[in-house]
């Protein structure tokens, strides 16, 4: 009996499971949705918003069929701005449905206009803390902005005609840019599209342009996922453009037609081209020497 008590001592109190070690640091999206207290769609877009992406643990204890993510990503998520603010939207929205069921129209519509709105501004100085940064994520931003500068506009999938003249906008300045600062390394033509290889500031970027045909649009994707990535992408794309506009002493959005396309360009047009290119070869001489430059 003396020795039985003795052995107990020294083995200590037992651990449950998923208490301590590496089960406790991982979490899965359905505990996850009911701590922070959110639906699917809105912890889908709060990840995409803020970087936070799924994680594969060496040993998944509450199955291989289940979706991981970090503990310190989640704790992250939960004291961020933007789950209260989604937080707000769904409550206002339901109180908007109220309105409706009591057939109260004018009440409803004035309610709907005051529907809160969040700004992505904070969002990208938070996960892109210096310019470099940003221009190092803009491969995937501009593949997609570019896809749907292409796409027809269509209701059923939520593909609205506003945001496609936006990004054809956003991804025409961009392109003007690499067109007067000559940044252009490669590109050449293939199955999928057109391919167009630059460096900016000493950053490398790929990204692919569809060809202009008649697009089908396959039913099985999600869509409302990829709106949510457009959604960052194109607030991405403005920031990054204003920069290095800016830098180059132009003023963002362009005001007149410096388009190398147009046929109506006058004189004065070609020499502010000219000029704008000798501002931007300097200022790429001189962010090579730089190894930082602030948003």
């Amino acid at each position: 009996a003396g020795q039985k008590q003795e052995l107990k001592y020294k083995m200590g109190r037992k651990i449950k499971a998923g208490v301590k070690g590496e089960a406790s640091q991982y979490k899965t999206r359905s505990n996850a949705i009911r701590d922070m207290q959110v639906t699917l769609q809105d912890f889908r877009r709060l990840c995409i918003l803020k970087g936070v992406y799924p994680r594969e643990p060496k040993k998944k204890v509450k199955g291989n069929d289940k979706t991981y993510f970090h503990v310190k990503d989640l704790k992250i998520l939960q004291h961020d701005q933007l789950l209260d603010k989604f937080r707000q939207i769904k409550a206002h929205l339901k109180k908007h449905k109220k309105l409706l069921g009591r057939r109260e129209l004018k009440n409803a519509e004035t309610h709907l206009a005051k529907t809160p709105k969040y700004s992505m501004v904070q969002v990208i100085k938070d996960r892109y803390p210096s310019f470099i940064d940003a221009l190092r994520d803009m491969d995937d931003a501009l593949c997609l902005i570019a896809l749907y500068a292409q796409l027809p506009q269509h209701m059923t999938l939520e593909i609205k005609k506003k945001d496609l003249e936006t990004c054809a906008s956003l991804y025409q300045d961009f392109m003007l840019y690499c067109t007067m600062s000559q940044c252009f390394t490669k590109s050449f033509l293939s199955i999928k599209g057109v391919y167009y290889r630059a460096q900016i500031m000493g950053v490398p970027l790929t990204w692919v342009q569809p060809y202009k045909f008649n697009q089908r649009l396959p039913f099985e994707l999600d869509y409302k996922v990829m709106g949510t990535f457009l959604e960052f992408y194109t607030a991405l794309l403005k920031f990054v453009n204003f920069k290095l506009y800016a830098d180059a002493r132009m003023s963002y959005p362009i005001k007149g037609d410096l388009s190398p396309i147009s046929q109506t360009s006058s004189y004065l047009d070609a020499v502010k081209v000219r000029q704008m290119q000798a501002q931007i070869s300097k200022l790429f001489a001189k962010a090579q020497e730089a190894t930082e430059i602030e948003f």
